[in-house]
């Protein structure tokens, strides 16, 4: 590969307005730069960004806070017995606080500590007071509510695995697409030659019919009908053009290149020998394709909006403790000298009691939906196994069918030839040479899109399967982070 890209590369460096490409060439071109691998790759990050969002919400997470202000109003006040009175007041106060915060997973609940310092000075008396609370540990946890916790640590990671199997999928489904764009440009380039070529022998054979003609040797049906095929090849050049220009337009537009870039294809003429083994392929396909991410995620997500759903219809409790040590001060000496324990506990109950049966009719729904999936998993499941299974047959049949595409196009190529001297030398009529014609154009085509067929297959079971059939290997990772 290594050598053929080189190749490539040298003698495209030759050239100075036109870029020369072989196969191998134009797909890394199109992984590299066309704008659906930029995509895929845009994709993935927001994908594993997404995924190192949802790790952090593991991890602890520390915060320092503060929030000073200043206080010159008239506040109503309540006294010590317990009258009200309005009185102004002329404060600057301000805060620190350092919050640490931890999720637990496997109960949903969250564990926090904390430190705290406060200061409020009366700018009228000129006093000024601290308040301290150096420890501060806590728990807060909803009883027999959903925990998005523990769903997210089962569904996340399948949903990372998904779409890091999903790009490299992906980046192979681009090279089998550059494949069928590869070989429609050489298709398009193909049929302006052969454009070209009928056109010039159906010209020589016109010119030297008209001499013959004139001899009487042929009639005038005959001289009428080589005419007509002359014009009708001179038309099929001008519509060659046309359409070569427009795939050419395609092409470049999928790669990324340029529209004043000329392209000119460098075709192979032959496919490597080798059968790729049903059990290999499976295997390979169940392991590293996306499908099976996708259906175990589906179904887990389902089995979340049950749980969820449960967890809306029944008894909820939510708990609330805390444990710490306090003081107050003039001074901030004095607002940390022999702090005080302060402890805080609560408990808060939510029971439906009525509420005509919407809760049973969520749980019901979201059972029928778990269901619904488990069956769409299933069926996808088996679809997946059959696709893989006829992808591998029609490819190992496929290297033999270019083997005979190539064969009949030399056969067609060899008839023409000989069916053009049989003419010439008036021994078979004009409608042999324009079966002859039509047969080399049929088979040449037939050849070329049976490599493209061949390559598209290559690279599609590449993508099912992430491992490269050819060398033995599985696909080197190219994930755009590192």
């Amino acid at each position: 590969m290594i050598l053929a890209l080189a190749l490539c590369r040298g003698m495209a460096a030759t050239e100075t307005d036109t870029l020369v490409l072989c196969l191998r060439e134009a797909i890394a071109m199109a992984q590299a730069q066309s704008p659906s691998a930029q995509s895929a790759r845009n994709t993935f990050l927001a994908a594993y960004w997404n995924y190192r969002y949802f790790r952090a919400n593991y991890l602890p997470s520390v915060t320092l806070s503060s929030s000073p202000y200043i206080n010159k109003e008239m506040n109503r006040i309540t006294q010590s017995d317990g009258t009200v009175r309005f009185i102004r007041q002329d404060q600057f106060g301000m805060d620190l606080t350092l919050n640490v915060n931890q999720n637990v997973s496997w109960t949903g609940g969250r564990l926090f500590l904390k430190s705290n310092l406060s200061r409020i000075d009366e700018l009228r008396s000129g006093t000024t007071a601290y308040s301290s609370q150096p420890l501060v540990v806590g728990y807060e946890h909803s009883l027999f509510g959903y925990n998005s916790l523990k769903w997210d640590k089962r569904i996340e990671p399948i949903r990372y695995r998904e779409a890091r199997k999903q790009y490299a999928e992906t980046l192979e489904v681009i090279s089998a697409t550059a494949c069928r764009h590869f070989f429609s440009l050489a298709s398009a380039q193909a049929e302006l030659e052969m454009a070209r070529q009928n056109y010039a022998s159906a010209d020589t054979l016109y010119r030297m019919a008209q001499g013959r003609y004139r001899a009487g040797t042929i009639t005038e049906n005959e001289m009428l009908q080589l005419e007509i095929n002359r014009l009708n090849e001179e038309t099929n050049v001008m519509d060659a053009e046309i359409s070569l220009k427009e795939v050419a337009q395609s092409v470049r537009s999928f790669l990324g290149l340029d529209q004043a870039t000329e392209l000119r294809l460098l075709v192979p003429d032959s496919v490597p020998q080798f059968q790729v083994p049903l059990a290999d392929a499976m295997l390979l396909a169940l392991q590293n394709n996306p499908d099976p991410e996708y259906y175990s995620r589906i179904v887990k997500e389902s089995e979340s909006n049950l749980s969820r759903a449960k967890a809306d219809g029944r008894l909820r409790a939510d708990l609330y403790v805390q444990f710490g040590l306090s003081q107050t001060g003039r001074d901030l000496g004095s607002a940390y000298a022999r702090p005080l324990h302060q402890e805080y506990a609560s408990l808060g109950l939510s029971m439906p009691i009525l509420d005509w049966g919407r809760s049973r009719g969520k749980v019901k729904v979201a059972k029928s939906q778990l269901a619904l999936v488990q069956t769409q998993a299933q069926q996808g499941m088996d679809d997946f196994r059959q696709n893989v299974e006829k992808l591998v047959m029609q490819f190992n049949m496929q290297a033999r069918k270019v083997r005979m595409a190539a064969l009949t196009d030399r056969r067609a190529h060899q008839r023409h030839d000989v069916a053009r001297r049989l003419y010439i030398m008036g021994r078979s009529s004009i409608l042999d040479l324009n079966s002859a014609t039509s047969e080399k154009n049929s088979a040449r085509r037939g050849s070329i899109m049976a490599m493209s067929t061949y390559w598209s297959l290559y690279y599609t079971l590449r993508s099912l399967t992430a491992f490269d059939f050819e060398t033995g290997r599985p696909l080197a990772e190219q994930l755009p982070v590192k």
